[in-house]
């Protein structure tokens, strides 16, 4: 058995297909000066088509998973338009008389090991980036042939040093069973990718593999526990397929559970919400039976353009959403951009910290007309059906105060035009930074309903960079710091009487039902695949029995021993399956 990191869950049995690493050998001659030009128009002409094929494999990929996984390929875009890219690689031709391709290849060395020697994992996934742009740059200059997956002819597990974003993009899940490979982590490429398509994935495996795996080679994958078995004895291969079928068997039967609502043995009834970027999104969850929308990520419609979208497209937009919802609530986010998603026309300047720089709330509050226009498309939609406005990232009263002044701007100006919206709208806003948490009774006084956003929440209280690796062990949503939170907001809502709901990561972890049944959260919303998890988790609780839990995890000390209390529970209320060897 070989350890690794479990970056997507599920279980793989298949023979290997080990991807060989292209490894370019280029000739360092120096070119005559009247080649320059030449030389120049190659390489134009390759980014050109570089280009191309990147926005047509985007578009591929966002028809199979959705706009937020396939945003991954703006960032490879945006490397053949970056000026310090380009000037590298023009540099390098013009004062060094070398071949384009000896120049791509220089600079992606460059970059690559910049990159690498920062103390950063996101710069590190910006360096598997600019490989993959600069090897399909160099594809195009050479000739050369891609390295290609096999024919689909046959189920295989692909093993791999690193999988592009691109390569990744190219994956059926009909025929890859499951993925192993050397680098990467739970945060990775890769993994969003593996994790959207539904293929188990095991990731660096590098300092642990003693020998080679080998095309052809018996493997099973256990992308949960983050375990990989090569050429496994029978009793293990048979242990798995065991749990595989198991695995099937289970989603098959929580699929009946879609149109049934989640309420546990003693009628305490939760609301089940999808988290979504696009209306595509919006139909998976309906079908996974989602009540409504709990949160809508606008942003996906400002990005990947060369301006913002005006109030009319944004309107239809949310028209659309909102009759598809049918008599369910649809909560929309105004723009959250900033930190990890910029927006090239709107020229915000680069920061050495952007998640705690210019973002969300703060960007809004200064664009004014871009805020305003989003304000009215949505207001204008809110006539259609069941709308509410959320505010992203509030850490003060003045910034509600100052959003809200600019909704009733909008709302004087389709006044003025003669447009219908509603006029009593609910507004709320995201709790996600710790300062809005401990104003949160002051903040319940200016707003409709709160939303938790876990994700950012968790990484803010215990200051951990969720996408750095070395420092992943720290990021524990089971904290004690984390659960005294959740209760200092919860009580604020309540006390106040407005609504409360969770639209992080840990809303569609089904093991933190317990916390939500005690602290009295009965709004939860999460990513479509989640949502039958969750649904089977509290059709199997007694809501007393889980508050006892619950209870019980709130005078606990570590994080460890919470995560085990509540693990526990949810094996307890989960039919019994085959374990893991």
């Amino acid at each position: 058995m070989i350890e690794g990191i479990g970056a997507a869950a599920g279980v793989a049995i298949g023979k290997a297909f080990v991807l060989p690493s292209w490894e370019w050998d280029l000739p360092d001659q120096k070119m005559d000066t009247v080649d320059l030009a030449k030389e120049f128009e190659r390489l134009y002409e390759g980014i050109r088509t570089s280009k191309s094929e990147i926005q047509f494999i985007k578009d591929e990929f966002r028809e199979m998973v959705g706009v937020e996984e396939s945003s991954i390929f703006d960032a490879h875009l945006a490397i053949l338009e970056d000026p310090e890219f380009m000037n590298e690689i023009s540099g390098i031709i013009q004062r060094q008389y070398k071949a384009a391709e000896v120049a791509v290849k220089e600079a992606i060395d460059h970059f690559v090991t910049m990159f690498d020697l920062l103390d950063d994992e996101y710069m590190k996934e910006r360096a598997i980036d600019i490989k993959d742009v600069g090897n399909r740059l160099l594809k195009h200059l050479l000739g050369a042939p891609e390295v290609t997956l096999p024919n689909d002819t046959q189920p295989y597990i692909l093993v791999a040093k690193e999988l592009s974003p691109s390569q990744s993009a190219h994956l059926n899940p009909s025929y890859v069973l499951g993925i192993v490979t050397m680098n990467g982590g739970k945060t990775s490429h890769s993994a969003i990718m593996a994790r959207a398509l539904g293929i188990p994935l095991v990731s660096g495996l590098e300092s642990n593999l003693n020998l080679p795996v080998q095309t052809g080679d018996m493997m099973v994958v256990d992308g949960e526990l983050g375990r990989v078995y090569v050429n496994p004895e029978k009793s293990v291969t048979d242990h798995y397929i065991i749990l595989r079928d198991e695995q099937r068997r289970r989603k098959e039967q929580l699929q009946v559970l879609a149109s049934v609502e989640a309420v546990t043995k003693d009628g305490t009834m939760l609301k089940l919400a999808a988290n979504i970027s696009s209306v595509k999104e919006l139909e998976a969850a309906l079908k996974h039976g989602a009540q409504g929308v709990g949160l809508f990520r606008t942003e996906f419609l400002y990005m990947d353009r060369k301006s913002a979208p005006d109030e009319e497209e944004q309107y239809q937009v949310y028209r659309l959403i909102t009759e598809k919802a049918g008599n369910h609530s649809v909560v929309i986010r105004t723009l959250d951009i900033g930190g990890d998603k910029p927006l090239d026309y709107l020229e915000l300047p680069e920061e050495e910290n952007p998640f705690l720089g210019y973002r969300a709330i703060r960007i809004s509050l200064d664009w004014k007309e871009l805020f305003k226009t989003q304000l009215t498309a949505i207001l204008r939609a809110s006539a259609m059906g069941n709308i509410k406005v959320m505010y992203p990232m509030i850490s003060s009263v003045e910034e509600v105060r100052q959003a809200d002044a600019l909704l009733k701007e909008a709302m004087a100006d389709l006044d003025a035009r003669g447009l219908a919206y509603n006029p009593n709208i609910q507004r709320g806003i995201m709790i996600e930074v710790p300062a809005a948490a401990m104003i949160a009774d002051l903040l319940a006084a200016e707003t409709d309903f709160f939303s938790i956003g876990t994700n950012d929440l968790v990484q803010y209280v215990l200051a951990v960079d969720r996408m750095n690796e070395q420092i992943a062990h720290m990021y524990h949503p089971y904290h004690p710091a984390v659960l005294r939170m959740l209760r200092m907001i919860a009580q604020a809502a309540h006390q106040a009487g407005i609504d409360v709901s969770v639209c992080g990561e840990m809303a569609g972890d089904e093991r933190s039902v317990p916390l939500w049944l005690e602290l009295g959260i009965h709004q939860l919303s999460m990513s479509p695949q989640s949502l039958l998890r969750v649904k089977h988790r509290v059709l199997n609780t007694t809501a007393s029995e889980a508050m006892t839990i619950a209870r019980a995890c709130f005078g606990m000390s570590t994080g460890a021993a919470i995560e085990d209390k509540l693990t526990a529970a949810n094996i307890s209320c989960t039919p019994a399956g085959p374990g893991r060897p």
